[in-house]
């Protein structure tokens, strides 16, 4: 009784402190429009079923000891468990292990009140295994399976948990901890069910639990992720979709499937060339990171790429293997046009995707060879959304921050930015514009640079301290480009607010914007949609193929 109470008191002078905090999920869900811009759905290539990335990745998790299960049944374990089975490594050792082996901790976030959580990490990980060779008795022991299903896959039945674990009920649980634990859930009674126990308990349909999950991914698909780009849940998100893609009802595996393409398809209008520099909520930890392929996402992208049957050479994947390998047993494919996209942008595009209210959107404008990514927007200390700096990624072989053209400001501070200063083929931002060592101008003056990167394409800068203007011009004439810009643009303090695009409209922007408004304001004497709190989930124009 004593032990009792004093669990009870430090979780309620805990709690305070940490409530707004430990759940970053969305408070309400407010459908988005879906925009002019349609997720591609259709598929007609024909995928191969491995590739020498996939057969690496499965390497790299089978050649991995077992570790300790309590410190490395999260992440680790799991996989390494998958990918000897999926290879047929050292079967005996692998299922005695499995076999030996005891729940280690508790579903739902971690927190003080809840220190030993996470375990639906684990779930996550066992699920493929139980579903994969649950049936084939030369992978798994009948006595292995019983005890992967009773023991170390902890929940079932139709109540999902949807609270953070001893908050009282105050604190919803985030995404990606809602997605394992109650994917995970979903499937383990869905085995049970399909494999002759006709309980209700077990019977998704009767017992609620797929109604649920369908309207949650449904929330999910119409509202967008809250836990955008997301370093490094994004991943898990990801894994835990693909489970319910593979394993679930016809019905749960279309939901996930419609997600997980919509998801692919914002990939790939906001990367070039596996890179890509976007705004994302979670985690502040990962506001200094400057990879420009650090998301989690590339690690299903590359092997997924790997598997076409024209896919580019010596595909290579640094990181992110404790995602990349569900791409190698996942029955999930790309569409064709995102696939596409993915590998080259066939022409040129302005695209918007909306997050949400008191969120941050992401804007891009691209074509073949280039892309232009803005930073976005950090809305307040609890809003967990980190900015970055707008980039321009090329064709070059660049992998850092360092090395590509980026512009941010006010000062170094990500909290002070509002870098959705992007529009078609031109960004601007309340700070200097970055130029990589390596570059050099190929026509100058006192206030533009111009640098000719590919035999058609000119990179046009416009630099002080408090105004960087970047505008990328299809051109093969540096010193021409140059003169337009000066003939278009003779008052150079009018740059502050307004930019003559060379042969095309005025545009204006307001660099020091308010964080709820979109830095540019009109195009001529059109004024544009700045609440971007209000933007659909994509929107914008892609141009005929050149």
């Amino acid at each position: 009784m004593i032990a009792t109470m004093a669990a009870f008191l430090a979780i309620a002078v805990t709690l305070p402190f940490v409530i707004d905090y430990v759940s970053v999920s969305r408070r309400h869900h407010v459908p988005l429009p879906s925009g002019n811009i349609e997720t591609p759905h259709e598929r007609s290539i024909r995928w191969n079923d491995e590739s020498e990335l996939t057969r690496e990745v499965l390497t790299y998790w089978a050649e991995r000891p077992l570790g300790d299960w309590k410190s490395e049944g999260k992440i680790k374990a799991p996989r390494t468990l998958l990918a000897r089975l999926m290879l047929g490594i050292d079967l005996d050792a692998t299922k005695d292990y499995l076999l030996s082996q005891e729940p280690w901790g508790n579903v739902g976030s971690t927190w003080p009140g809840n220190p030993n959580g996470d375990y639906d990490f684990t779930l996550a990980g066992l699920v493929p295994i139980l579903h994969l060779f649950g049936d084939d008795t030369d992978v798994l022991y009948p006595r292995t399976r019983e005890h992967l299903l009773n023991t170390l896959m902890t929940i079932d039945g139709g109540t999902p948990l949807l609270n953070v674990p001893r908050t009282a009920g105050l604190v919803p649980d985030t995404e990606n901890h809602l997605l394992m634990t109650e994917g995970s859930r979903y499937l383990k009674n869905r085995w049970l069910m399909l494999h002759g126990d006709r309980s209700a308990t077990y019977d998704n349909v009767t017992n609620g639990l797929e109604e649920w999950l369908l309207g949650f991914i449904e929330e999910i698909r119409t509202a967008g992720l809250y836990e955008f780009n997301s370093i490094p849940y994004e991943g898990y998100t990801l894994t835990a979709l693909l489970n319910l893609e593979a394993f679930g009802s016809a019905k749960v595996q279309s939901a996930a499937r419609r997600v997980l393409d919509q998801l692919n398809w914002n990939y790939a209008v906001g990367g070039l060339r596996f890179r890509r520099f976007p705004p994302f909520r979670r985690q502040y930890a990962h506001s200094r990171d400057t990879s420009l392929m650090g998301d989690r996402h590339v690690g299903l992208i590359k092997p997924w790429i790997s598997l076409l049957p024209d896919r580019p050479e010596n595909l290579k994947l640094k990181g992110n293997q404790q995602i990349a390998i569900w791409a190698c047993w996942s029955p999930y494919r790309l569409p064709d046009q995102t696939a596409r996209w993915i590998l080259e942008k066939p022409t040129d595009y302005f695209i918007q995707i909306g997050h949400g209210a008191d969120s941050s959107p992401e804007i891009y404008s691209g074509g073949p060879g280039y892309l232009l990514s803005a930073g976005g927007v950090n809305r307040g200390k609890r809003s967990l959304i980190v900015a970055r700096p707008i980039t321009l990624l090329l064709r070059e072989r660049a992998d850092d921050l360092s090395e590509v053209l980026h512009l941010s400001g006010p000062g170094n501070d990500f909290q002070h930015w509002n870098n959705t200063g992007v529009w078609n083929n031109t960004a601007v931002a309340a700070g200097p514009v970055q130029i990589p060592g390596d570059w050099s101008a190929d026509a100058s003056s006192e206030h533009w640079q111009v640098f000719r990167r590919t035999s058609n394409l000119c990179i046009c800068v416009h630099s002080t301290s408090d105004l960087g203007l970047v505008h990328v011009l299809q051109s093969e004439f540096p010193e021409r480009t140059l003169s337009q810009l000066h003939d278009s643009n003779p008052n150079v303090t009018q740059l502050n607010s307004a930019f003559q695009i060379p042969s095309g409209p005025r545009i204006r922007y307001d660099v020091n914007a308010d964080k709820d408004e979109w830095v540019i304001r009109k195009v001529n004497d059109t004024n544009l949609d700045r609440d971007f709190d209000r933007w659909p989930m994509m929107q914008g124009n892609i141009r005929a193929p050149r």
